[in-house]
């Protein structure tokens, strides 16, 4: 099979964090995306008047692009507003990739923001504007007991345990002592994690993410151009999607994701597997999605997702290094955490992950999950010298 076009025709050659935490009731969503969008046009050696690709999406403004692009003062030849919930932005990527290939634009700006901390520390959902009908009767609580339901069926199926579970908050927690950018950096124990308040069984409120204000952003360009910016650009090397259901109720086997799929296409496309990867960042909701996503992406068989995190495999010194900046249950997660998976493997690919960064990454894959289970994106993304 000939090689995919698409592989290492454009890469990211910026990418920045806003302020995250609690910016307060004065900061709006579109603030910290603009604010991330700066900082990471800067870090690219690019302005504004460059961007003719816009790409976003939000829980609060139902027309993303739209909004993001008139807060910004930028006229797109390209708009995209695809929305996966949090692998929207993984997609994104993809999609930005494809439409730089095609000529439709030259500079694309990948940007997300969201305050819901501040605004009361309540997820800001779709979900509130289209209740499922088969599910709104028993009033589940959106969208923890979705997951609640998968960690339940993965302990019931294939012998995961709490303290397995418990694991993935731990390693969490243990990347992010060494982020200063973190949002909670205090030592933690699986015996904390178990003892932490019950939210839906089995997942307590440490097994949960973060509730935290926050935005990220993304610059895209062509491969070709990308040699001639002022940082070292970070290759798309593959890109994948997929979805089976939207609502839990219809998903056919609460133990295996569509990440299966999005994964696949994305190793095909890359011309690589799951040994070529040095670092892994999964979006990280509840602590039972690295293990599907471990098992899915084909670090491990399936039902050995919890066996491989335990002993601290997935923690600082262990043997593969998964969410390096202490993901959404102890980094940052602004509603969608996807933006970040990005943002961190472009880090670690570059080198600058400061104490927490990792010798001799060449290739990092970042995986989105969007509502419950549901929205699926796979990126694989290299140095240059993987193309």
């Amino acid at each position: 099979m000939p090689p995919d076009p698409l592989r290492g025709a454009a890469s990211v050659v910026g990418v920045a964090e806003s302020r995250l935490g609690e910016v307060g009731p004065a900061v709006a969503p579109l603030d910290l995306a603009a604010e991330a969008a700066a900082d990471a046009l800067a870090d690219a050696g690019l302005r504004i008047a460059d961007v003719d690709g816009l790409f976003s999406a939000s829980a609060y403004y139902g027309m993303a692009g739209l909004n993001l692009g008139e807060y910004l003062g930028v006229r797109p030849q390209y708009s995209d507003s695809t929305n996966m919930g949090g692998a929207s932005f993984v997609a994104h990527l993809h999609h930005a990739a494809a439409a730089i290939a095609a000529g439709r634009c030259e500079v694309a700006l990948i940007a997300y923001g969201s305050t819901q901390r501040s605004d009361g520390g309540r997820l800001v959902s779709l979900s509130s504007v289209e209740p499922s009908p088969l599910e709104d009767p028993y009033r589940p609580r959106y969208p923890i007991t979705m997951y609640a339901l998968a960690a339940a069926r993965h302990m019931h199926d294939l012998g995961t345990t709490r303290e397995q579970l418990a694991e993935v908050a731990v390693a969490a927690r243990g990347w992010a002592r060494l982020n200063p950018a973190a949002f909670m950096r205090e030592p933690l124990t699986v015996e904390e994690v178990l003892a932490s308040r019950m939210i839906s069984s089995p997942l307590t409120v440490r097994d949960s993410c973060l509730v935290t204000d926050g935005g990220g952003a993304v610059v895209v360009t062509s491969t070709e151009r990308a040699r001639t910016l002022r940082r070292p650009p970070v290759a798309l090397l593959g890109a994948g999607e997929a979805h089976w259901h939207r609502s839990i109720a219809r998903m056919g086997d609460l133990t295996v994701t569509a990440a299966t799929e999005s994964g696949a296409r994305a190793y095909a496309m890359a011309g690589l597997g799951p040994g070529d990867v040095d670092v892994l960042q999964l979006y990280d909701a509840f602590t039972i999605t690295p293990i599907l996503f471990l098992e899915d992406l084909g670090f491990c068989e399936k039902g050995e997702g919890g066996a491989f995190v335990a002993g601290g495999r997935i923690a600082p010194g262990g043997e593969l290094a998964v969410n390096t900046n202490g993901g959404g249950l102890s980094h940052t997660h602004p509603g969608m955490y996807g933006i970040f998976t990005i943002i961190e493997a472009v880090r670690q690919v570059r080198g600058e992950a400061g104490e927490r960064q990792q010798s001799g990454v060449h290739v990092a894959l970042a995986h989105g999950n969007g509502g419950v289970l549901s929205g699926h994106a796979t990126a694989i993304l290299g140095a240059l010298e993987t193309i």
